[in-house]
């Protein structure tokens, strides 16, 4: 990625005694293959491959069917159309288009976790979409996705988008 400013130690680091089955370093690799999506077809057959031969950060030690990784993956794949019309609805004055591909595919894992997962808390979700923005983003990256969550985080306590979980 050429965006990416974290060395693959510093990357190591954040899962440190954690292992690769830890959610965090999942999520990096999630995050990493779910980036692909925007420099090729969005469909699952791409995912796969990209998964299956991703050379960047650690594959998880599980098998594909059983990681975090491949439940996140898999949902923001099937969900993407969905995902990117919410985040054009919150994203007030800025087309999808114009928003980073960093950007963009942080909001769309970080929103598949806060309406499609009842397992993650908001919290969680928000938190570590502005960690990955952190790692990944440029200096004004953690408020933009930020201010996004936070606004779709009010509406889903709200019960707007069907599911019920609170801050």
């Amino acid at each position: 990625m050429s965006h990416q400013k974290t060395s693959s130690s510093e990357m190591r680091k954040q899962s440190k005694g954690k292992g690769v089955t830890s959610r965090r370093a999942q999520r990096i690799y999630a995050f990493q293959v779910l980036y692909s999506m925007n420099f090729s077809d969005p469909g699952m057959e791409h995912l796969v491959r990209t998964y299956d031969n991703f050379p960047g950060y650690r594959k998880p030690s599980l098998p594909k069917e059983k990681s975090f990784a491949w439940e996140l993956i898999q949902g923001v794949g099937q969900n993407f159309k969905e995902l990117d019309q919410i985040i054009a609805s919150y994203s007030r004055n800025w087309k999808l288009d114009r928003i980073a591909r960093i950007e963009l595919t942080i909001l769309r894992l970080a929103l598949y976790e806060m309406i499609k997962r009842e397992d993650i808390p908001l919290k969680v979700a928000i938190n570590e979409a502005v960690e990955l923005s952190k790692l990944f983003g440029d200096e004004n990256s953690r408020n933009f996705v930020n201010g996004i969550l936070d606004a779709v985080a009010r509406d889903v306590e709200n019960g707007k988008f069907g599911i019920c979980k609170r801050f």
